[in-house]
């Protein structure tokens, strides 16, 4: 054998040539398994809270809602319990009640009030304070976002102060220039309640919005005040539809806050006597767990109250989704 032989590299079979690639994939491979393990034991913390107190108390209300409470002894008072399957009986007996439905037509029209009320102020104030230039910006901005720590049982006892006719200083001063104000009357202690969740939420809801101008790059706003046009202009043509998704968002969760107004008419209930245990579908369903002792018909009044508010949610998002496309 000559010496050009034994110096030629040997040819690399294909049985080789594959051999030689698996070492790379399997690296990959275990990477790849390594990174998916990594992430689940990150997801799966949350996975486990989000069973616990999300998924499981809405299959407990389902499974509650479905059964019924039969009592032996004479007029149900023998002392024995048992609880045996009612079926839709509890939802039907929620829909045939008209206290129960007088309160979801109330909420309705109080959210069909309070929620552009509320949304056209914050966006309001959101627009003045991103524009302004003042160094007392950031004391209007955690001025105006101070009523949302307030929690809604302390502000609802500091306007029942203001709402109450002998110590309310806002009735005193109507009455001293002839207005006969009574915030707490039939006709009016929806809208006393509208102004106490719009006085806790504006605050919030501007920050979300401003938080979406902040993302707007500002060359958008150089190149509009060199074409011409002036501040309000620009807030109109070029600001509103840009926080249009902060807008969607505020919508949405005001939509939901309205279907579960509970603790505002629930501290108000003793200052005034329009104020019924039907006011709201949340607190006829409070009523009937804690007082009437039914929870069966509460867990499914919870049940209808959750179907509203998510055909509310999703009927408003799909509105609004309709109309972005026809613009575009």
């Amino acid at each position: 054998m000559s010496r050009d032989t034994l110096s030629r590299p040997e040819p690399v079979t294909p049985r080789r040539a594959r051999r030689d690639t698996r070492g790379p994939r399997r690296r990959d491979s275990r990477t790849g398994a390594r990174n998916a393990r990594a992430a689940a034991a990150f997801v799966l913390p949350f996975f486990a809270l989000f069973a616990l107190c999300f998924l499981a108390p809405i299959g407990y209300a389902l499974h509650q809602s479905l059964f019924t409470t039969e009592r032996t002894g004479p007029l149900g008072l023998g002392g024995q319990e048992r609880e045996v399957f009612a079926g839709l009986a509890n939802y039907a007996q929620a829909l045939s009640d008209d206290r129960f439905l007088t309160g979801f037509g109330r909420v309705l029209a109080f959210g069909a009030v309070q929620i552009p009320l509320m949304i056209v102020l914050a966006t309001a104030l959101a627009l003045l304070l991103e524009s302004a230039s003042a160094r007392a910006v950031p004391f209007f901005r955690s001025a105006f976002f101070l009523p949302y720590g307030v929690p809604g049982v302390i502000a609802s006892i500091l306007w029942g102060f203001l709402y109450v006719p002998g110590i309310s200083p806002l009735v005193k001063i109507a009455g001293s220039v002839g207005w006969d104000l009574d915030f707490l009357s039939r006709g009016t202690v929806l809208w006393s309640l509208a102004n106490i969740v719009t006085w806790q939420f504006t605050g919030y809801n501007m920050l979300v919005l401003i938080a979406q101008l902040k993302a707007v790059p500002g060359e958008l706003y150089e190149a509009a005040r060199i074409d011409g046009a002036n501040a309000w202009q620009v807030a109109r043509h070029l600001k509103i539809p840009l926080i249009r998704p902060a807008l969607v968002l505020t919508g949405v969760f005001s939509i939901i806050g309205t279907l579960q107004l509970f603790a505002e008419p629930m501290v108000l209930r003793p200052l005034a006597s329009s104020i019924d245990s039907g006011f709201t579908p949340n607190l006829h369903a409070y009523s009937e767990a804690f007082v009437g002792n039914n929870p069966h018909a509460a867990a499914a009044e919870a049940v209808l109250l959750a179907l509203v508010a998510c055909v509310l949610s999703f009927g408003f998002l799909r509105l609004v989704g309709g109309r972005t496309k026809e613009r575009g």
